[in-house]
Protein backbone atom coordinates (compact mmCIF):
# COMPACT_ATOMS: atom_id res chain seq x y z
CA UNK A 1 0.00 0.00 0.00
CA UNK A 2 3.09 2.74 0.84
CA UNK A 3 4.49 2.00 -2.68
CA UNK A 4 1.17 1.62 -4.38
CA UNK A 5 -0.04 5.30 -2.53
CA UNK A 6 3.72 6.64 -3.83
CA UNK A 7 2.73 5.77 -7.02
CA UNK A 8 -0.34 7.86 -6.88
CA UNK A 9 1.30 11.05 -5.57
CA UNK A 10 3.50 11.06 -8.72
CA UNK A 11 0.41 10.44 -10.99
CA UNK A 12 -1.11 13.28 -9.44
CA UNK A 13 1.70 15.75 -10.19
CA UNK A 14 1.94 14.31 -13.58
CA UNK A 15 -1.41 14.29 -14.25
CA UNK A 16 -1.99 18.61 -13.85
CA UNK A 17 1.42 19.27 -15.43
CA UNK A 18 0.54 21.53 -18.24
CA UNK A 19 2.10 23.77 -20.59
CA UNK A 20 1.23 26.84 -19.02
CA UNK A 21 3.17 27.09 -15.55
CA UNK A 22 0.47 29.08 -13.96
CA UNK A 23 -1.93 26.80 -14.44
CA UNK A 24 0.30 24.36 -13.28
CA UNK A 25 1.20 25.87 -10.47
CA UNK A 26 -2.50 26.27 -9.36
CA UNK A 27 -3.40 22.92 -10.20
CA UNK A 28 -1.03 21.32 -8.39
CA UNK A 29 -1.71 23.64 -5.29
CA UNK A 30 -3.36 21.22 -3.16
CA UNK A 31 -1.78 18.26 -4.49
CA UNK A 32 1.54 19.71 -2.95
CA UNK A 33 0.06 20.25 0.14
CA UNK A 34 -0.46 16.97 0.85
CA UNK A 35 -3.19 15.02 2.31
CA UNK A 36 -4.41 11.67 3.73
CA UNK A 37 -5.25 10.13 -0.03
CA UNK A 38 -8.01 8.24 1.79
CA UNK A 39 -10.10 7.64 -1.32
CA UNK A 40 -7.34 6.41 -3.46
CA UNK A 41 -6.23 4.34 -0.38
CA UNK A 42 -10.08 2.87 -0.80
CA UNK A 43 -9.68 2.66 -4.65
CA UNK A 44 -6.11 0.38 -4.14
CA UNK A 45 -7.65 -1.87 -1.09
CA UNK A 46 -10.61 -2.59 -2.58
CA UNK A 47 -8.75 -3.67 -5.55
CA UNK A 48 -6.34 -5.87 -3.33
CA UNK A 49 -9.26 -7.73 -1.96
CA UNK A 50 -8.52 -10.18 -4.29
CA UNK A 51 -5.54 -11.54 -3.12
CA UNK A 52 -5.11 -12.58 0.03
CA UNK A 53 -2.21 -10.75 0.36
CA UNK A 54 -1.37 -7.24 -0.96
CA UNK A 55 0.93 -6.73 -3.44
CA UNK A 56 1.82 -3.99 -6.24
CA UNK A 57 -1.47 -3.07 -8.09
CA UNK A 58 -2.06 -2.74 -11.94
CA UNK A 59 -1.41 0.72 -13.29
CA UNK A 60 -4.68 1.26 -14.06
CA UNK A 61 -5.97 0.45 -10.73
CA UNK A 62 -3.62 3.67 -9.98
CA UNK A 63 -5.23 5.93 -12.61
CA UNK A 64 -8.71 5.07 -10.97
CA UNK A 65 -7.19 6.19 -7.59
CA UNK A 66 -6.17 9.16 -9.45
CA UNK A 67 -9.10 10.10 -11.07
CA UNK A 68 -10.85 10.11 -7.95
CA UNK A 69 -8.75 12.06 -5.95
CA UNK A 70 -8.83 14.56 -8.72
CA UNK A 71 -12.79 14.98 -8.41
CA UNK A 72 -12.51 15.09 -4.65
CA UNK A 73 -9.50 18.06 -4.83
CA UNK A 74 -11.73 19.77 -7.55
CA UNK A 75 -15.12 20.13 -5.44
CA UNK A 76 -11.99 21.66 -2.66
CA UNK A 77 -11.29 23.74 -4.64
CA UNK A 78 -14.94 25.19 -5.44
CA UNK A 79 -15.79 24.84 -1.57
CA UNK A 80 -13.95 27.05 -0.96
CA UNK A 81 -14.99 29.63 -3.27
CA UNK A 82 -18.31 29.39 -1.95
CA UNK A 83 -17.29 29.08 1.51
CA UNK A 84 -14.88 31.68 1.17
CA UNK A 85 -12.29 30.06 3.08
CA UNK A 86 -8.63 31.46 3.55
CA UNK A 87 -6.76 28.34 4.96
CA UNK A 88 -7.02 24.38 3.25
CA UNK A 89 -4.35 21.94 4.50
CA UNK A 90 -2.55 24.63 6.57
CA UNK A 91 -1.88 26.59 3.57
CA UNK A 92 -3.47 29.52 1.80
CA UNK A 93 -6.70 28.22 -0.11
CA UNK A 94 -6.54 28.32 -4.23
CA UNK A 95 -9.06 31.62 -3.86
CA UNK A 96 -7.00 33.10 -0.99
CA UNK A 97 -4.57 33.49 -2.99
CA UNK A 98 -4.90 33.47 -6.51
CA UNK A 99 -9.01 34.68 -6.73
CA UNK A 100 -12.19 32.70 -7.49
CA UNK A 101 -12.20 33.04 -11.38
CA UNK A 102 -9.14 30.91 -11.20
CA UNK A 103 -10.22 29.03 -8.63
CA UNK A 104 -13.49 27.84 -10.32
CA UNK A 105 -11.30 27.33 -13.50
CA UNK A 106 -8.63 25.72 -11.83
CA UNK A 107 -11.51 23.34 -9.86
CA UNK A 108 -12.86 22.61 -13.35
CA UNK A 109 -9.50 21.60 -14.99
CA UNK A 110 -9.29 19.07 -12.41
CA UNK A 111 -12.38 17.60 -12.59
CA UNK A 112 -11.87 17.31 -16.81
CA UNK A 113 -8.47 15.40 -15.85
CA UNK A 114 -10.37 13.33 -13.92
CA UNK A 115 -13.11 12.65 -16.50
CA UNK A 116 -10.25 11.61 -19.13
CA UNK A 117 -8.75 10.09 -16.90
CA UNK A 118 -11.65 7.45 -16.06
CA UNK A 119 -12.51 7.47 -19.68
CA UNK A 120 -9.03 5.71 -20.25
CA UNK A 121 -10.80 2.79 -17.80
CA UNK A 122 -13.36 1.99 -19.92
CA UNK A 123 -17.17 3.56 -20.47
CA UNK A 124 -18.35 2.10 -16.94
CA UNK A 125 -15.62 4.04 -15.02
CA UNK A 126 -16.36 7.07 -16.65
CA UNK A 127 -20.04 6.59 -16.83
CA UNK A 128 -19.56 5.87 -12.84
CA UNK A 129 -17.64 8.91 -12.09
CA UNK A 130 -19.53 11.64 -14.12
CA UNK A 131 -22.57 10.28 -11.97
CA UNK A 132 -20.53 10.65 -8.83
CA UNK A 133 -19.80 14.26 -10.17
CA UNK A 134 -23.47 14.58 -10.24
CA UNK A 135 -24.04 12.96 -6.86
CA UNK A 136 -21.59 15.37 -5.09
CA UNK A 137 -23.42 18.63 -6.73
CA UNK A 138 -27.12 17.48 -5.44
CA UNK A 139 -25.55 16.62 -2.13
CA UNK A 140 -24.02 19.95 -2.16
CA UNK A 141 -27.36 21.67 -3.30
CA UNK A 142 -29.50 20.21 -1.01
CA UNK A 143 -26.94 21.19 2.18
CA UNK A 144 -27.57 24.56 1.08
CA UNK A 145 -31.39 24.71 0.38
CA UNK A 146 -30.95 23.96 4.52
CA UNK A 147 -28.75 26.84 5.60
CA UNK A 148 -29.25 28.68 8.45
CA UNK A 149 -32.68 26.48 9.02
CA UNK A 150 -32.90 24.99 12.36
CA UNK A 151 -35.31 23.03 11.18
CA UNK A 152 -32.89 20.49 9.34
CA UNK A 153 -34.15 17.35 9.70
CA UNK A 154 -31.87 14.00 10.48
CA UNK A 155 -33.10 11.90 6.92
CA UNK A 156 -32.20 15.90 5.51
CA UNK A 157 -28.96 15.62 6.28
CA UNK A 158 -27.84 12.04 5.67
CA UNK A 159 -29.65 12.93 2.18
CA UNK A 160 -26.84 15.29 1.82
CA UNK A 161 -24.02 13.85 3.11
CA UNK A 162 -24.59 10.33 1.34
CA UNK A 163 -24.06 12.74 -1.71
CA UNK A 164 -21.61 15.40 -1.61
CA UNK A 165 -18.74 13.16 0.60
CA UNK A 166 -20.22 9.24 0.72
CA UNK A 167 -20.78 8.66 -3.21
CA UNK A 168 -17.03 9.65 -3.64
CA UNK A 169 -16.32 7.01 -1.36
CA UNK A 170 -18.22 4.69 -2.75
CA UNK A 171 -16.87 5.50 -6.17
CA UNK A 172 -13.26 4.88 -5.11
CA UNK A 173 -14.35 1.58 -3.87
CA UNK A 174 -16.01 0.93 -6.72
CA UNK A 175 -13.63 1.76 -9.25
CA UNK A 176 -11.09 -0.19 -7.81
CA UNK A 177 -12.96 -3.45 -7.81
CA UNK A 178 -14.10 -3.06 -11.33
CA UNK A 179 -10.86 -2.29 -12.42
CA UNK A 180 -9.68 -5.17 -10.78
CA UNK A 181 -11.85 -7.83 -12.21
CA UNK A 182 -13.18 -8.58 -8.59
CA UNK A 183 -16.13 -10.58 -9.27
CA UNK A 184 -19.38 -8.41 -9.26
CA UNK A 185 -20.77 -9.32 -5.79
CA UNK A 186 -17.50 -8.35 -4.33
CA UNK A 187 -18.09 -4.96 -5.87
CA UNK A 188 -21.31 -4.48 -4.87
CA UNK A 189 -20.17 -5.04 -1.51
CA UNK A 190 -17.12 -2.42 -1.85
CA UNK A 191 -19.20 0.23 -3.16
CA UNK A 192 -21.78 -0.39 0.26
CA UNK A 193 -18.58 -0.35 2.68
CA UNK A 194 -17.25 2.87 0.97
CA UNK A 195 -20.71 4.60 1.21
CA UNK A 196 -21.01 3.62 4.84
CA UNK A 197 -17.72 4.18 5.57
CA UNK A 198 -18.45 7.97 3.51
CA UNK A 199 -21.41 8.67 6.18
CA UNK A 200 -19.67 7.59 9.42
CA UNK A 201 -16.65 9.87 7.81
CA UNK A 202 -19.04 12.62 7.69
CA UNK A 203 -20.21 12.80 10.36
CA UNK A 204 -16.51 12.58 12.37
CA UNK A 205 -15.64 15.67 10.64
CA UNK A 206 -18.82 16.84 12.17
CA UNK A 207 -18.07 16.21 15.52
CA UNK A 208 -14.58 17.79 14.94
CA UNK A 209 -15.76 20.50 13.87
CA UNK A 210 -17.31 21.22 17.21
CA UNK A 211 -14.76 19.76 19.26
CA UNK A 212 -11.48 20.08 17.97
CA UNK A 213 -9.39 23.59 17.58
CA UNK A 214 -7.91 25.21 14.03
CA UNK A 215 -4.37 23.90 14.27
CA UNK A 216 -5.83 20.07 14.73
CA UNK A 217 -8.31 20.42 11.62
CA UNK A 218 -6.02 22.37 10.08
CA UNK A 219 -8.89 24.71 8.73
CA UNK A 220 -11.14 27.00 10.64
CA UNK A 221 -13.24 25.36 13.90
CA UNK A 222 -16.54 25.86 14.03
CA UNK A 223 -17.19 26.87 10.37
CA UNK A 224 -20.28 25.02 9.78
CA UNK A 225 -22.08 26.71 12.46
CA UNK A 226 -20.51 30.40 11.37
CA UNK A 227 -22.22 29.19 7.57
CA UNK A 228 -25.33 28.35 9.02
CA UNK A 229 -24.65 24.37 8.52
CA UNK A 230 -26.13 22.85 11.13
CA UNK A 231 -24.99 18.81 11.31
CA UNK A 232 -25.85 15.97 13.08
CA UNK A 233 -24.55 16.81 16.87
CA UNK A 234 -26.72 20.26 16.37
CA UNK A 235 -29.64 18.58 15.23
CA UNK A 236 -29.69 16.19 17.86
CA UNK A 237 -28.72 18.64 20.75
CA UNK A 238 -32.02 20.87 19.34
CA UNK A 239 -34.08 17.47 19.52
CA UNK A 240 -33.13 17.19 23.04
CA UNK A 241 -35.17 19.90 23.98
CA UNK A 242 -34.34 22.27 27.23
CA UNK A 243 -32.82 25.13 28.48
CA UNK A 244 -29.59 24.04 25.99
CA UNK A 245 -31.76 23.77 22.78
CA UNK A 246 -33.58 26.88 23.65
CA UNK A 247 -30.24 28.65 23.92
CA UNK A 248 -28.80 26.97 21.09
CA UNK A 249 -31.88 27.81 18.97
CA UNK A 250 -31.22 31.69 19.87
CA UNK A 251 -28.45 31.78 18.39
CA UNK A 252 -29.06 29.95 15.02
CA UNK A 253 -30.72 30.75 11.78
CA UNK A 254 -28.50 34.11 11.05
CA UNK A 255 -24.74 34.24 10.87
CA UNK A 256 -23.02 34.05 13.72
CA UNK A 257 -20.17 36.59 15.35
CA UNK A 258 -16.67 34.35 16.33
CA UNK A 259 -18.06 35.01 19.86
CA UNK A 260 -21.33 33.72 19.17
CA UNK A 261 -19.57 30.77 17.06
CA UNK A 262 -18.03 29.78 20.67
CA UNK A 263 -20.94 30.31 22.76
CA UNK A 264 -22.80 27.79 20.57
CA UNK A 265 -20.28 25.49 20.13
CA UNK A 266 -19.85 25.34 23.93
CA UNK A 267 -23.66 24.53 24.34
CA UNK A 268 -23.18 21.43 22.01
CA UNK A 269 -20.12 20.28 23.70
CA UNK A 270 -21.85 20.35 27.02
CA UNK A 271 -24.78 18.19 25.95
CA UNK A 272 -25.82 14.73 25.19
CA UNK A 273 -26.29 15.82 21.00
CA UNK A 274 -22.25 15.18 20.84
CA UNK A 275 -22.88 11.54 22.50
CA UNK A 276 -25.59 10.73 20.06
CA UNK A 277 -23.91 11.56 17.02
CA UNK A 278 -20.39 9.67 17.69
CA UNK A 279 -23.13 6.70 18.96
CA UNK A 280 -24.32 6.97 15.48
CA UNK A 281 -20.83 6.94 13.55
CA UNK A 282 -20.00 4.03 15.57
CA UNK A 283 -22.89 2.41 14.33
CA UNK A 284 -22.21 3.40 10.33
CA UNK A 285 -18.63 2.28 10.88
CA UNK A 286 -19.98 -1.39 12.38
CA UNK A 287 -22.17 -1.41 9.58
CA UNK A 288 -19.14 -0.54 7.07
CA UNK A 289 -17.44 -3.70 7.81
CA UNK A 290 -20.16 -6.05 8.04
CA UNK A 291 -20.60 -4.76 4.09
CA UNK A 292 -17.36 -6.74 3.65
CA UNK A 293 -18.52 -9.71 5.19
CA UNK A 294 -18.89 -11.07 1.25
CA UNK A 295 -15.39 -11.19 0.65
CA UNK A 296 -12.60 -13.80 1.81
CA UNK A 297 -9.98 -13.11 4.07
CA UNK A 298 -7.32 -10.48 2.95
CA UNK A 299 -4.96 -8.19 4.25
CA UNK A 300 -6.74 -5.47 2.17
CA UNK A 301 -9.85 -6.70 3.66
CA UNK A 302 -8.29 -6.12 7.41
CA UNK A 303 -6.91 -3.18 6.53
CA UNK A 304 -10.44 -1.45 4.64
CA UNK A 305 -12.16 -2.59 8.30
CA UNK A 306 -9.20 -1.05 10.09
CA UNK A 307 -9.38 2.51 8.45
CA UNK A 308 -12.76 2.67 9.62
CA UNK A 309 -12.69 1.89 13.23
CA UNK A 310 -9.77 4.47 12.98
CA UNK A 311 -12.32 7.29 12.58
CA UNK A 312 -13.60 6.19 16.08
CA UNK A 313 -10.06 6.10 17.31
CA UNK A 314 -9.63 9.86 15.81
CA UNK A 315 -13.25 11.62 16.96
CA UNK A 316 -12.95 10.24 20.23
CA UNK A 317 -9.19 11.14 20.92
CA UNK A 318 -10.23 14.77 20.49
CA UNK A 319 -13.88 14.67 21.63
CA UNK A 320 -13.57 12.73 24.13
Amino acid sequence: MPGDLTRVEDALRASVRTEDPFLTEIASHLILAGGKRGRPAFAIGAAATGTATMGPVSDDVISGAVSVELVHLGSLYHDDVMDEATTRRTVESVNAKWGNLQAILAGDFLLARASEIAASLGTEVAGLLAATIGRLCEGQILELQHTYNPLRTEAAYVSSIEGKTASLYATAARIGAIVAGLPRDHVDALTQFGLTYGIAFQIVDDILDITATDEQLGKPAGHDLVEGVYTLPVIRTLADGGDAADQLRGLLGSPLTLEQMDEARGIVRAGDGLASAQATAREYVARAGEALTPLGDSEARDALIGAAAHLLTTVESIAG
